[in-house]
């Protein structure tokens, strides 16, 4: 459909003023919100997402076109809820304790949003205890916890086991990521997922919750 099209053109280039009158228009037309979402919001941050992980965008264009979809998101939200429409998984996403970077924990945040996810963001210099009261409270299928200081690292491992010794221990997938971080270490620790990237760590959580 040709508004959709547009919708997921002007997400692209980061329009978010056109966006908003677009996703208004949808909406006015009578559009399935949950089309709006996939077909329109969806499918232009996905592109994005691949551009991303091919280097033919940089992370202010991910910003733009981020910012550009909470726009539209944000009319969709009340309309999504009262048509029932769930997300396709939930996420528990922060920096481990110690460490105060954001700049990648939030590239995935959007990224995740961008398919479909809900992301609860606990921050920064988040304890292993947080992310287990935030994973158990919302049912989620995902723990995501990011360091990018090599001193913090071992904190995911803290995560890791405290997970085991939990009721979630077979319930939740435990995905690491950040500069220093490889998948030797997520094997030596235990995890279940390791990204180098935001746009794979989005696919990754993605195939998970649908799984």
């Amino acid at each position: 459909m040709e508004l959709l099209r547009e919708i997921s053109e002007n997400l692209q280039k980061g329009r978010a003023k056109n966006v908003k009158e677009l996703v208004q228009k949808a909406i006015d037309e009578g559009i399935e919100v949950n089309r709006i979402l996939e077909e329109g919001l969806l499918h232009g941050m996905s592109i994005i997402g691949e551009k991303f992980k091919n280097n033919e965008v940089y992370v202010p264009d991910v910003l733009i076109a981020a910012r550009a979809m909470n726009t539209g998101t944000e009319l969709l939200k009340p309309l999504l809820v009262s048509s029932g429409v769930k997300a396709k998984g939930k996420v528990i996403l922060g920096t481990v304790k110690g460490d105060l970077h954001d700049i990648g924990k939030n590239l995935v945040r959007m990224m995740m949003e961008g398919k479909g996810l809900e992301v609860i963001d606990l921050g920064v210099d988040v304890p292993a205890e947080r992310f287990i009261e935030a994973a158990m409270e919302n049912n989620a299928d995902i723990i995501a916890c990011s360091a990018l200081l090599t001193t913090t690292m071992i904190e995911m491992e803290t995560i890791v086991q405290k997970v085991k010794e939990s009721p979630l221990a077979g319930k939740v997938k435990i995905m690491i990521g950040g500069a220093p971080v490889t998948d030797n270490f997520r094997a030596t620790i235990g995890a279940d997922i390791y990204t180098p990237d935001a746009a794979t760590a989005a696919e990754a959580a993605l195939k998970v919750c649908l799984a």
